[in-house]
């Protein structure tokens, strides 16, 4: 089984590498500084892109925000609170469910709820607010998979000392998950960073500088999706994506780190 094994593995961090290296045959040449952080022009088509990478840090960042104190609040009660049943269960088959759910639905909620009803607008607001909708399941169940992992003999030496409940898991059980959240978040900051339908129905194609939470604006994987569609400036749609991929990785490296820190100590 290990030449199998090791085959499949090795097929897996083979398409990784051909998607990097299609992404840079295509637009590493296109991916310099000035196309970072300049202004655009002609609609995107000249110019810079750094209205996008600071959107989708406004929406990666507002969504994370959103979805991770009601993640790991809903994943402290599934694994520390709630007694086992029927209402557990019905959480979590609502939480999966919740996962499946195409992205254009929550799009079209979002644009319906958040831009219409509330009155906010095509915004950064409103995507995040969208956004962290969807990462909330995500976020649930590697948070509840982190804390279940806590050795139960921490808890009961917490117990025994006189702690209760809640100083246990802030003190105890919340700590020693943190790497597990952490993945988690990580899992989903990349996929607020790489969504399009739900971004494009809610926080706009503006392609101005963001200033606030209540300002349009245009993701990477929105700004991408257009200069694809348009066929006209594939070398800068795929500078986009490996810089969209970069970051990605960036994030995952340095999460590596903190991890890798964590466990030393």
């Amino acid at each position: 089984m290990r030449p199998l094994l090791s085959a499949l593995a090795l097929a897996v961090t083979g398409v990784m590498v051909g998607l990097l290296a299609a992404l840079a045959a295509g637009g590493a040449g296109s991916l310099t500084p000035e196309f970072l952080f300049t202004l655009p022009a002609a609609a995107g088509r000249e110019g810079g892109i750094l209205p996008a990478i600071l959107s989708t840090l406004w929406l990666a960042v507002g969504s994370l925000a959103l979805a991770l104190p009601l993640g790991v609040g809903t994943a402290l009660y599934l694994a520390e609170y709630a007694p086992p049943g029927r209402w557990v269960a019905a959480i979590r088959s609502l939480t999966e469910t919740l996962a499946g759910v195409p992205s254009i639905l929550f799009g079209l909620f979002g644009f319906s709820v958040f831009v219409v009803r509330l009155g906010w607008g095509p915004s950064l607001l409103a995507g995040s607010a969208t956004l962290a909708l969807m990462l909330l399941p995500t976020v649930i169940r590697t948070s509840e998979e982190a804390v279940a992992a806590v050795p139960q003999e921490l808890r009961e030496g917490a117990a025994a000392l006189g702690a209760t409940r809640w100083d246990a898991v802030r003190r105890i059980v919340l700590p020693q998950a943190a790497p597990g959240i952490l993945t988690g978040a990580l899992l989903a900051l990349g996929r607020a960073a790489g969504e399009t339908a739900a971004v494009l129905l809610t926080a706009g194609t503006d392609l101005a500088l963001p200033r606030s939470p209540l300002d349009p604006g245009r993701s990477m994987a929105v700004h991408l999706y257009l200069l694809a569609g348009e066929g006209l400036s594939d070398g800068r749609a795929h500078a986009t994506a490996l810089a969209l991929v970069c970051g990605v990785m960036v994030l995952n490296a340095l999460a590596q780190l903190l991890m890798g820190g964590r466990r030393d100590r």
